[in-house]
This record gives structure tokens, C-alpha cells and sequence, in this order.
């Protein structure tokens, strides 16, 4: 009968990691389990905001150029939405700034709640909150403006026993290689789209006119009844 080795038996049980120094078994798994852990989180403070839980300006920053630069390989557009809160400014003078802190946070869990997971919801500043809407036309990009838009309107901020009635303009871009040049050029955009929305009167989207098909004559549309079968309005 062969005798098994305790220690070996030992040795099989003790949990499998990857040492900074190369050995094989590390003697530390619970210090490099927290040191992964303490890492991951610091990770994810360099890209949050710590306020209001979404990314933070510099992260969106980086993926919006990630997010151009596949478009322009892949000729898939991405859509931004630039959002601000509409007087933001009354609100803290009025109520005070904490107050005016749960309103971004209201807001961003708003925002973050109306769009896929794949889009990327981000505090670009102040009060304004940016979303990128990769693999995303103008069309489908503008109904997630608008689902933004009234919710916000419609789901007023409960604090203190007070409901504060929040709304938002919103300005929306979308980039295709053919169309704009950079993930500058794209913010600059929808930028001004916002500020047109401003200027409007706030509480709504601008964008761009949504690009029509272009419609068929009366002679293109003869010539196609000769190719492909008669005009199946026709009268027999």
C-alpha cells in the first residue's frame, strides 16, 4: 500500500494564485485577494464620479474617442447626448447646495435608468451630463433623448418633504466618418444643439434634421415597373 504524503495532500488543498514573485502556491492568498480588491476599487474611483456614481469627465473623454475611432473603422455611427439641468442655479440658491446635490444625483440615476446598458452616462461638469450611444443613428438616438427628457419632467425630486420639479435641454450629434472629424468635432456638436435648446426655451432636444430618403420620381418608378413587373395598382 503506498503511504500518502500529508503535506502534499496539504499542498493540493491551499487555493491556486498567480504571485507577484512567481511561486507557484503563494503564501499570501487572503493579502493578494484584498490587494486585487483595493485595486479594482481604485480603478473604478479613477473613472467615477464620485458624487453622483456615473463616469466622470476624463473617462468619458477616453471612450468617446474609443467610440469615434471604431466608427470610423467600422463606418457604424455614435451618437452623443449632451445634457444640462435647466436653472440649476435657482435651484442651490433657493434650496441650498445640498439640496442641489441630490438633484445630480437624481438626475444621473434618471438618466442612467433610460438607456442600455452599453451606452455610457457621464457627468461632463457642473450640471451637465453627457451619454454616448455607440453603434447608434440620429433616429433611434432621438427617441432616448426625448424618453430622458420626459421622465425627468414627470418624476419631480422628493427631498425635505418638497417636490422639486427639475427639467432638462438636451443637444444630440451623431458622428459618421463622412460627417465630422473627431471626437472634438462631435461634442462641439451637440454643444450647440444644446445651446439651441437653451435658447428655445429649454426643456427639449435639437438635433440635426433627420436625414429622408430621397423619393421616386414618376419616371424612376415607370422605369422600375418595366424591370421588375407591371404596377401592381395597374387595372387588368
Amino acid at each position: 500500500m503506498t503511504a500518502v504524503d500529508p503535506s502534499a495532500t496539504a499542498s493540493a488543498q491551499l487555493p491556486r494564485t498567480t504571485c507577484p514573485v512567481g511561486v507557484l502556491l503563494c503564501p499570501f492568498p487572503d493579502a493578494m485577494t484584498d490587494l486585487q480588491q483595493e485595486l479594482d476599487h481604485l480603478r473604478l474611483q479613477v473613472r467615477t464620479d464620485a458624487l453622483t456614481g456615473v463616469s466622470n469627465y476624463r473617462f468619458f473623454i477616453d471612450a468617446l474617442e474609443q467610440e469615434v475611432e471604431r466608427s470610423s473603422r467600422n463606418g457604424r455611427p455614435t451618437s452623443l447626448l449632451m445634457i444640462d439641468i435647466d436653472h440649476f442655479k435657482q435651484v442651490n440658491d433657493i434650496h441650498g447646495h445640498e439640496v442641489g446635490n441630490q438633484a445630480l444625483i437624481h438626475v444621473a440615476a434618471l438618466i442612467s435608468a433610460q438607456v442600455r446598458k452599453l451606452d455610457i452616462v457621464c457627468r461632463y461638469g457642473g450640471e451637465e451630463f453627457a451619454v454616448i450611444l455607440p453603434e447608434t443613428e440620429l433616429y433611434s438616438a432621438i427617441p432616448v433623448g426625448e424618453r430622458i427628457r420626459l421622465t425627468l419632467a414627470g418624476t419631480p425630486l422628493q427631498q425635505d418633504g418638497v417636490l422639486l420639479e427639475l427639467t432638462v435641454s438636451l443637444g444630440l450629434a451623431t458622428y459618421l466618418p463622412y460627417s465630422l472629424s473627431s471626437a472634438t468635432e462631435l461634442i462641439s456638436q451637440a454643444d450647440q444643439y444644446l445651446y439651441e435648446a437653451k435658447k428655445n426655451g429649454r426643456n427639449r432636444l435639437c438635433h440635426t434634421d433627420v436625414p429622408q430618403p430621397e423619393s421616386i420620381s414618376n419616371e424612376e418608378k415607370q422605369t422600375l415597373i418595366k424591370l421588375f413587373g407591371r404596377d401592381s395598382n395597374a387595372k387588368d
